[in-house]
């Protein structure tokens, strides 16, 4: 498997971008629902008889509908059950309709083509805030149950939930409300501050950390106008500077800007050398690699020559020579500690 490259370039200089692209509203977010149901209509590929939670809510659900059957004497395996999860929004009303997640809990094969039935969704109170019921949709799959490359066992189904509890808010009653910055950052917040305090004339924003901003609403703003206007003010930021790891694909985004400092790194069969100082003309038994890099076949060492060595040329020579995802990961992980990466490292 090839490592997947994203160069995200950033520059020193600041970016432009509004306040409600940075920050959210304290107390105006999503809900988290979930629930237990049953996926009917599938072809053969639901659960088998070892999963006997499923057989027991057939029968439990049959046994709601006057058929009085054991779960013993089930041997269907168009029927699967799932964890079905959805997001309340924000101001959510009554009769909204939200899209829900669908995900085998047995061992069914495929919820292709199959109907979930009518499910409760409820949230960490314990109270009932939806109800989902519809068919399943899977896009881009296979229809063969299981081929390779699928993941058939998880669905979507839209618009799927009705809302059926509203969650009480009181926005509208709070004259004193709260900025949280998705990213801490004392410039940023700084700034925040000061743009809506010259905006509206008066000191209305007071920065009280990294990451929170405390507002007091005007009398002359209802709050949803107050809000309007403060979230979509513009704002300038330095973005910070990241390479970025997904162990599980092997991808790596890092900024095309990241310089890696002069150091010599071996890691299994590849020796990385940096030496911007070097001024070697190429010798007749190596490779040119292109982007400063020289390749020595022989010893398998990856010579680097530029005045300025990014994280970018790195990853493009490494991904020529062949080297896996895994052995690109930690190369950077070893650059890292060895302080030639300066950005900060995320692994996610």
């Amino acid at each position: 498997m090839k490592v997947i490259l994203f160069f995200i370039a950033f520059s020193v200089s600041l970016y432009a971008t509004t306040i409600k692209e940075l920050a959210n509203v304290v107390g105006v977010r999503d809900n988290q629902l979930i629930g237990y149901g049953l996926v009917v209509g599938l072809n053969g590929s639901g659960d088998g008889t070892s999963s006997e939670f499923t057989l027991q809510s057939i029968s439990n659900m049959l046994q709601g509908m006057n058929v009085k059957i054991s779960p013993n004497d089930i041997k269907s395996k168009n029927t699967a059950a799932v964890m079905v999860t959805a997001k309340l929004p924000a101001f959510a009303r009554s009769g909204d309709k939200i899209d829900v997640s669908v995900a085998s809990l047995g061992d069914a094969k495929s919820l292709q083509g199959g109907t979930l039935l009518m499910t409760a969704l409820k949230g960490v109170d314990g109270e009932i805030y939806a109800v989902a019921q519809g068919s399943l949709a899977i896009g881009g799959l296979s229809p063969r149950p299981g081929s390779a490359g699928t993941h058939s066992t998880s669905a979507n189904v839209m618009n799927g939930a009705v809302v059926e509890r509203e969650i009480q808010q009181n926005f509208s009653q709070n004259d004193n409300l709260t900025l949280s910055l998705k990213d801490a950052n004392f410039k940023t917040a700084n700034n925040i501050e000061r743009i809506l305090n010259n905006v509206f004339g008066v000191d209305i924003a007071k920065a009280l950390d990294s990451r929170t901003i405390k507002l007091i609403k005007p009398e002359e703003f209802s709050h949803v106008e107050f809000m309007a206007r403060v979230l979509e003010q513009d704002i300038a930021y330095t973005p910070e500077i990241k390479v970025i790891i997904d162990e599980r694909t092997g991808t790596v985004v890092a900024g095309v800007n990241i310089e890696v400092e002069p150091v010599l790194i071996t890691h299994k069969d590849i020796t990385i050398k940096i030496d911007p100082n070097n001024n070697a003309t190429l010798a007749q038994n190596e490779i040119d690699m292109k982007d400063g890099g020289i390749l020595d076949p022989v010893s398998n060492t990856l010579k680097i020559t530029n005045s300025k060595t990014t994280v970018a040329n790195i990853a493009r020579m490494l991904n020529k020579l062949g080297a896996t995802p895994n052995d690109i990961i930690a190369i950077m992980q070893n650059l890292k500690r060895a302080g030639a990466i300066s950005a900060d490292l995320e692994i996610i």
